[in-house]
């Protein structure tokens, strides 16, 4: 080897020249994250537009709507706009068909009719006959379901309507004639004939449309109130519904509200979309609590001048292919690192619960009623949350049921009687419900209670008799008073022996 060939190996290698730092390709890397979520639009108050063909075709007036829209957007609170219009009724059906919604709105309505009325008459005199025939007629007509579908309107739309359908005096169905339709239904037997109602229609308040009424004088008894109403073409004096509007909005908000109240659904949405964000949530944790990650060369895979989109994807697919337990997982030694991140789950069970029962505080139900969850610990009860909630809807019934009741009741009377009763009226039944035991200890008192009076010379035991007969709730409803007791009974009992009238009674202790 010559002098030349050994001062060539003992050269250095040369050094490869320095490779030039790419710069990772971030539109590549928000393709591969999709779209931004956008942020959900805010509604404004506007005037309400009907469906078609509600309004006629011609001679219909859009509610003689001379609400200031702008003026009323562009109010604030606290700096901040109120947007928060009606959503509309195609809207709120929508959300009719989600359980949350319907398990509010249904609870409510079917308390409301779950015990119903009792029929009772106010002053003296027999009127059993009646009573009976007036039950039937309730039954016949389906007047507490139709009741209940109002309720249920109430809770989705905001507004609950029944149609009252009853024939002309010539035998012709109202609603097979305009002219009659736009007539004023008074409670009269020359308007309502005996054998003239039909039955009662519940109508859905996205067919109806208000037509006209005040909205200049607010001393005027009909302001704000439409005497007539749009149905599918087809204009309806007001006084042919019974209506129920739980949630009225202001006088100003009304037209754009289509002349009903808030809905049930339209309160609740904050609260049920946290609940089902919450829901969401709480699964994809559990869904994900282990996060797989692998370190790799982003630069060289996401580089402008190569297809690095399209070697990530195969990169990721082959990593997700081989993730479970079935597979092994594959890396290279040199470029990539595995690594796992594990979310602990504690705490997750309480805060899903509490946005679930934060559903039942924006509808005032017991969460033992709304969502089957009975109190936890030591002798824990929710009797009390119960008869707190009986009550109120017990006040609902009287303010939401007694005027339509009565009216209805009292076309009922004339279309089976030809007139109406003053003295028949009615009542709510009772809606807590004793259990056995406790039934059997208030009997109890009340059979101490007797004995003590009649001890007393305060009532004797023909008046504690007629009272526990009298009383619906006790098994001795059969017992025969001692007015309808037969006289030659009583004289039969008189003529016998000692040991027949002691055998008498104790076979009347027995009955009893």
């Amino acid at each position: 080897m010559n002098l030349f060939q050994l001062f060539k190996r003992a050269q250095p290698a040369p050094v490869a020249a320095a490779q030039k730092k790419r710069r990772i390709n971030w539109d590549a890397l928000l393709a591969l994250a999709g779209p931004p979520k956008q942020a959900p639009e805010k509604r404004a108050v506007a005037r309400y537009e009907p469906a078609p063909g509600v309004l006629p075709k011609t001679g219909a007036v859009l509610a003689q709507d001379a609400t200031p829209y702008d003026y009323l957007n562009g109010c604030s609170f606290y700096g901040m706009a109120l947007e928060n219009g009606f959503p509309g009724y195609p809207y709120l059906a929508q959300l009719a068909q989600l359980p949350e919604y319907r398990k509010i709105t249904c609870t409510i309505a079917e308390e409301m009719t779950r015990k119903w009325i009792k029929l009772r008459v106010v002053g003296e005199g027999d009127k059993t006959d009646k009573l009976e025939k007036l039950e039937a007629a309730l039954t016949r007509h389906h007047v507490r379901d139709a009741f209940r579908k109002m309720a249920e309107h109430d809770g989705f739309f905001g507004r609950g309507q029944i149609y009252i359908d009853v024939r002309k005096p010539g035998g012709v169905a109202a609603s097979e004639d305009d002219t009659e339709l736009q007539t004023p239904l008074i409670l009269s037997a020359n308007k309502i004939k005996q054998g003239s109602l039909n039955g009662f229609r519940v109508v859905e308040p996205m067919w109806t449309y208000p037509g006209l009424y005040n909205s200049t004088n607010p001393l005027a008894p009909r302001y704000y109130k439409p005497s007539t109403w749009y149905v599918m073409g087809k204009t309806v004096h007001d006084s042919r519904f019974v209506m129920m509007i739980s949630r009225p909005v202001p006088d100003m908000l009304k037209a754009a509200y289509s002349f009903g109240g808030i809905s049930m659904s339209q309160l609740a949405r904050p609260y049920i979309d946290n609940w089902l964000r919450t829901r969401d949530s709480v699964s994809d944790v559990i869904h994900s609590f282990s996060i797989n990650g692998l370190a790799t060369d982003l630069q060289t895979l996401l580089a402008p001048d190569l297809t690095g989109a399209g070697d990530i994807l195969k990169r990721v697919q082959l990593f997700n292919q081989l993730r479970d337990n079935r597979g092994l997982m594959v890396t290279n030694k040199e470029t990539e690192e595995f690594y796992q991140l594990n979310t602990p789950l504690s705490g997750l069970n309480e805060l899903q619960a509490q946005a679930q029962e934060q559903m039942a505080s924006v509808a005032s139900i017991p969460l033992v009623k709304l969502l089957g969850i009975t109190p936890n610990g030591l002798n824990a009860s929710s009797d009390g949350e119960i008869r707190v909630f009986y009550d109120d809807i017990h006040a609902k019934q009287e303010s939401l049921f007694r005027d339509p009741l009565k009216r209805v009741l009292d076309v009922i009377q004339l279309d089976e009687f030809g007139e109406i009763d003053p003295d028949i009226t009615f009542e709510f039944e009772p809606l807590f419900q004793l259990s056995s035991l406790e039934m059997a200890n208030q009997r109890k008192v009340e059979a101490d209670t007797d004995t003590e009076l009649i001890e007393g010379g305060v009532i004797d035991a023909a008046e504690a008799r007629a009272r526990l007969i009298a009383d619906p709730n006790t098994p001795y409803t059969s017992l025969e008073s001692a007015d309808e007791v037969p006289a030659d009974d009583l004289d039969a009992g008189e003529e016998g022996d000692q040991s027949d009238r002691v055998d008498t009674s104790r076979q009347g202790s027995a009955r009893g």
